[in-house]
Formats: structure tokens, sequence, C-alpha cells
């Protein structure tokens, strides 16, 4: 599976980005899409996932009621809607996914985010 993260970009604090990874290979039989970020202090951060099945979702508390995700089933695409934006959310978004039977967790290649006060 290729996952390819696009849509970040800079904004101000309160702005809106909404970010895309579109998956490509063998993207049957997909589980989950998770989003992570990776901020300038290099701390790595689970943030959103979506069951790519159900798409049932989870949050993290630090993006809750602020960060949205979504995917879209025949695109084999994922969303993470983010509004409301902080300095804090400033960090590279990676989205990830992995394949029932198979132990490999793929990667995008990730997209920057900045956030200026």
């Amino acid at each position: 599976v290729q996952l390819q993260a696009f849509g970040g970009g800079m904004v101000q604090a309160g702005g809106s980005l909404r970010l895309s990874c579109v998956a490509s290979g063998r993207t049957h039989l997909m589980k989950l899409m998770v989003w992570f970020r990776e901020t300038p202090e290099n701390e790595r951060e689970r943030i959103a996932a979506i069951d790519w099945a159900d798409s049932s979702t989870w949050c993290a508390d630090s993006v809750k009621g602020r960060f949205t995700v979504s995917r879209d089933y025949a695109k084999d695409a994922g969303y993470l809607e983010m509004n409301s934006l902080r300095p804090e959310d400033t960090a590279v978004y990676f989205c990830s996914t992995g394949r029932a039977g198979d132990s490999q967790t793929y990667w995008g290649q990730g997209t920057l985010v900045t956030v200026s006060s």
C-alpha cells in the first residue's frame, strides 16, 4: 500500500486546514487509517483514527472537538479536517494504515502544518 498525504500549509491561529491521505496499491483489506503528528520537538502523537470498514472514529483529547477524521471508501482516501488550529498544532502530519493479515504498517510521507499566532 502506498499512501500520499497532502493539504498542509501555513495558517493563522483559529484557521482551518483539511489534510488528505490517498491510498493506492493493495488497498483491499485495509483496517484502520491512523493520523499521527510529529512536533518540532520530535514528539510523535497519535491524534486520530478511523476504521476503514465501519468508519468509526477516535480522536485524541488534544484535538477532540476541533479535528474530524473521515474517509471516502470508494476513493481509498482519508481526511483530517482541522479547525480552530493553535500554534501547538504545528507539526508534520502523517497518515498510516495496515491490512488484515499483514503485519506491516504503511506510512505516508508527511505534510507540514504551521500555525502562526
